[in-house]
């Protein structure tokens, strides 16, 4: 994993924020997707328990996944909004 240090902490720990959350989103999102195609494959054949749990479990993930990183791109946004603005 090749990494750029800008030699500010602060600042390569904000971009490793947003990698993570960037990362965190995809997931969240991909797992939301293949509940959407996990249902619709559920619905076109037989609607089983499988399908049922899988869309659960999928959902759940999702979920878990998806809250804090939504929560940890808008706290990088922020920062860096912050530092934007000038004093006075």
């Amino acid at each position: 994993m090749s990494t750029v240090s800008t030699g500010d902490e602060v600042l390569d720990r904000r971009a490793r924020a947003a990698r993570i959350a960037s990362t965190g989103q995809r997931l969240g999102y991909l797992a939301f997707l293949t509940a959407i195609v996990v249902f619709a494959v559920g619905l076109a054949t037989t609607f089983t328990d499988v399908v049922a749990t899988a869309l659960v479990v999928l959902l759940v993930a999702g979920s878990v996944v998806l809250a804090p990183s939504i929560i940890l791109h808008h706290a990088v946004k922020a920062a860096e909004d912050e530092d934007l603005q000038t004093p006075g």
